[in-house]
C-alpha cells in the first residue's frame, strides 16, 4: 500500500494507524510488543498492540487493533530522540507521541487521529501475553507466519500444508536505491512456471494487503499458486521489510517497484521470463499500466487490472463521492450540492500548485459556513487540516491528472479487468466501459472485461458495498472473482 490517495480514503480513515518523531540520547532498547488501551470519545475501550522491531540501529513497526479486526497495520516512520518517542503512518493519518520511562518500560504520552488527542500509556509485554490479548479478539491474523490460524471468521484464509513452496525474497529498485522484501510461492516441480507480481492499491500496505483482518493478497496468492503459477507478493515502500518512503510516491514511482520485481523474476531459473504477469488491485492497477508502457524489455505479458480506475481522476473521485452518498439519500438537490462542493474541491487543488496556497483555500471551503460549539469548531478545523493536506500530497494530484484513456491506448499485452458491481469506491461501469474502449481503440485484440455481480472494492460478496461492511464480511476474496483470474490467466500463460 503507500501515500494517502482518494481511491481507499474512506478505507484508510477506517482503520487505525500510528507513526513516528523523536529525540537523541541512549535508552534501552524498544524492539518487542507494546500493548495499551485506547478511550475514543464514544467511550469504547480499544486495545493497541504494536510491535517494534530494533535491529543494528534500524526500527520499524507495525499495530495491531483486535476489537476492530485490524492487524499488521504498517507504522512507516520509527523515529527516537532522547527520550521522546513518535509513531506515525500515514496510510490512516494517526501518530503516537510519548515519552519513554528510564527503565525502558513503559511509554506515556498521546494519540492523535481524525482531530482528536486521546492520552495513551504503552506498556511492555511478553509475546504470550500478545497472542493471549489476540486470541480472545473476534479475528486472529498475522503475516508473521505463513501458518494460518484457522479463524473461522477468516475461513479463505491459507492453512499449512501448503502444496507448494514458500520462499522469502529480497529484490531491488536500483534506480531509486530501495530495497523490497517480499515473499515467493512456488508450484512443486522444476519449472520453468508462469508467473504474476501482485501489486497494492492505496496506503502502505505489507505484502498480504491487510487490511480489516482480511489479507486478500495472500488468499490470491495461495490459490493461484494451487493452480501452477508462481507469485511474487512484497511490502510497499515504508511498510514492512522494505525502505523507501511512501508520503512522496506516486503511482509512477510504483510502476517501477513493479518492473523491479519483474526483473527480479526473470533472474530465477523456476521462473518463465516469457510468462510474467502484473495484477494490480485500485492504484496498484495504475501503477501495472505504466509498467507495461516502459522499455519493452521489462514490460510484462499480460495484465490483470482488479477494481482499477478507467476515467480520469477527477470522475473517479466525483463518482465516488456520489456513490458513498447515496447510501444515505437519494435526495436530487442534496446529491447536486454534494458534486458541486467536491468538484469545487478538485478545481482548487488543479488550479493551484503552490501545496500552502491551495490549502489555504481548500480548509475555509471544506468548513460549513454554521456556528458550532468550540470543540465541535476545532475538531471540524483539525479534520479539513487533514484533508486538505492529503489534497496536495504527490499521489492525489498524479492521480488527477492521469489519463487512463490514453496511457491505455498504447497497452498491447493481453489485458483483463474486473470490477464489482457493488463497487463503491472504483464504479463498475464507467471505468471497465472506459478500459474497454481505450484498449480496443489503440488495437489490443486481447481484452476481457467483466463485472461480477454483488462484489466490492475489495471483491467480496456484499450487501450495499459500503467501506463499513469490510470488516464484517467473513470472504476474503470472491471464488467467483479468483476463478475468473486464474481461468484467464492459465489460459494465457500456456
Amino acid at each position: 500500500m503507500r501515500s494517502t490517495t482518494p481511491l481507499l480514503l474512506f478505507l484508510q480513515l477506517a482503520l487505525v494507524c500510528s507513526a513516528s518523531l523523536l529525540s537523541a540520547a541512549p535508552l534501552p532498547t524498544l524492539g518487542g510488543k507494546w500493548s495499551g488501551t485506547l478511550k475514543i470519545p464514544s467511550g469504547k475501550l480499544l486495545q493497541l498492540q504494536i510491535d517494534i522491531t530494533d535491529t543494528n540501529g534500524k526500527r520499524t513497526a507495525s499495530l495491531d487493533i483486535p476489537t476492530q479486526n485490524a492487524h499488521d497495520i504498517a507504522v512507516e516512520r520509527v523515529e527516537v530522540r532522547g527520550d521522546s518517542l513518535h509513531l506515525q503512518a500515514s496510510a490512516i493519518r494517526a501518530s503516537f507521541a510519548g515519552r519513554i520511562a528510564p527503565n525502558g518500560g513503559l511509554i506515556t504520552g498521546r494519540w492523535r487521529q481524525n482531530g482528536a488527542r486521546l492520552p495513551l500509556l504503552l506498556q511492555r509485554t511478553s509475546t504470550a501475553v500478545v497472542a493471549a490479548a489476540a486470541a480472545a479478539a473476534p479475528t486472529t491474523v498475522s503475516t508473521k507466519s505463513a501458518v494460518s490460524s484457522k479463524n473461522a471468521k477468516r475461513p479463505q484464509e491459507p492453512a499449512a500444508p501448503f502444496p507448494y513452496r514458500e520462499e522469502e525474497v529480497r529484490f531491488a529498485n536500483k534506480a531509486a536505491g530501495i530495497q523490497f522484501g517480499g515473499t515467493l510461492t512456488l508450484p512443486q516441480g522444476a519449472g520453468p512456471f508462469p508467473a504474476v507480481v501482485l501489486l497494492s492499491g492505496s496506503g502502505a500496505q505489507n505484502r498480504d494487503q491487510a487490511v480489516f483482518g482480511h489479507r486478500p493478497f495472500w488468499v490470491v496468492a495461495d490459490y493461484l499458486t494451487r493452480r501452477g503459477i508462481a507469485v511474487l507478493r512484497f511490502d510497499d515502500r515504508g511498510a514492512g521489510q522494505s525502505g523507501g518512503n511512501s508520503a512522496t510516491a506516486t503511482a509512477a514511482d510504483y510502476s517501477t517497484d513493479a518492473q523491479a520485481a519483474l526483473d527480479f523474476l526473470r533472474t530465477r531459473r523456476e521462473i518463465n521470463s516469457k510468462r510474467l504477469g502484473l495484477v494490480g488491485h485500485s492504484e496498484g492497477g495504475t501503477a501495472a499500466i505504466a509498467a507495461a508502457n516502459k522499455a519493452q524489455t521489462s514490460s510484462p505479458s499480460f495484465l490483470v487490472l482488479l477494481a482499477t480506475p478507467g476515467v480520469l481522476g477527477p470522475e473517479v473521485i466525483v463518482r465516488q463521492t456520489l456513490d458513498i452518498s447515496r447510501l444515505k439519500t437519494h435526495d436530487a438537490k442534496i446529491l447536486a450540492g454534494v458534486e458541486q462542493r467536491q468538484r469545487a474541491l478538485l478545481n482548487i487543488v488543479q488550479q493551484i500548485s503552490d501545496n500552502k496556497h491551495a490549502r489555504a483555500r481548500l480548509i475555509p471551503a471544506m468548513i460549513p459556513p454554521i456556528p458550532l460549539p468550540p470543540e465541535q469548531a476545532a475538531q471540524m478545523q483539525k479534520l479539513a487540516e487533514d484533508k486538505a493536506a492529503m489534497m496536495t500530497t504527490p499521489a492525489y494530484r498524479f492521480m488527477l491528472e492521469d489519463n487512463p484513456p490514453k496511457n491505455l491506448r498504447t497497452i498491447k499485452c493481453p489485458v483483463l479487468a474486473l470490477n464489482g458491481s457493488k463497487d463503491l469506491l472504483v464504479a463498475a461501469e464507467p471505468n471497465l466501459k472506459s478500459i474497454e474502449k481505450a484498449l480496443k481503440t489503440g488495437g489490443n485484440r486481447d481484452v476481457t472485461v467483466r463485472e461480477l455481480s454483488g462484489l466490492n472494492h475489495l471483491f467480496q460478496t456484499a450487501s450495499t458495498g459500503a467501506v463499513t461492511e469490510y470488516e464484517g464480511i467473513t470472504e476474503t476474496f470472491s471464488p467467483t472473482a479468483l476463478q475468473a483470474m486464474g481461468d484467464w490467466i492459465v489460459q494465457r500463460a500456456r
